[in-house]
């Protein structure tokens, strides 16, 4: 099997923003950690398919640690970019803030690591392209990111001995 050539984390990363609504929300305001979760994994998706090529799927989501609360009327920003390409999986990293539309003032609210799965026309796992890393920031979470693998592979075994 050839090779495929390699992607740089900036040809797939990607920003978005989502005006958080009443459908959002409970009865306060406050935005439900599951509807924060859903822009999540769907950004995540899509950073990952750009990287990949193909379709992918969630295989895990790592610990989600809500730092602040999200309140109807805010704009959710929510930044991903591929932090670690295995063989045929990869980790999406995203960043989430809160930011007041009036004064532009935002909040980092929560970040969260997603693992997904690159799938062939048949929906078996596939190769997907090797991280091109030329930054020190794309090095730094590249670096991070191999550890959380490695406590992922760890827990595995774990539980898999029981």
């Amino acid at each position: 099997m050839a090779k495929l050539p390699g992607k740089r984390p900036s040809e797939s990363e990607m920003t978005t923003a989502r005006l958080m609504m009443p459908t959002d929300a409970n009865v306060l305001g406050n935005v439900f950690g599951g509807a924060i979760m859903r822009y999540m994994d769907e950004i995540a998706a899509i950073v990952a398919w750009r990287h990949a090529g193909k379709n992918v799927v969630t295989a895990s989501i790592d610990r989600m640690s809500f730092y602040a609360p999200v309140y109807v009327g805010n704009l959710l920003i929510l930044k991903a970019a591929v932090n670690f390409v295995g063989t045929t999986s990869m980790e999406i990293g995203v960043r989430i803030e809160a930011q007041d539309p009036s004064t532009r003032k935002g909040t980092h609210t929560s970040t969260c690591y997603l693992t997904y799965v690159a799938l062939n026309e048949k929906g078996k796992p596939t190769p997907i392209p090797p991280l091109v890393l030329t930054t020190a920031e794309e090095k730094r979470r590249f670096k991070e990111a191999l550890a959380r693998r490695k406590l992922r592979e760890a827990e595995r075994a774990v539980l898999k001995a029981d």
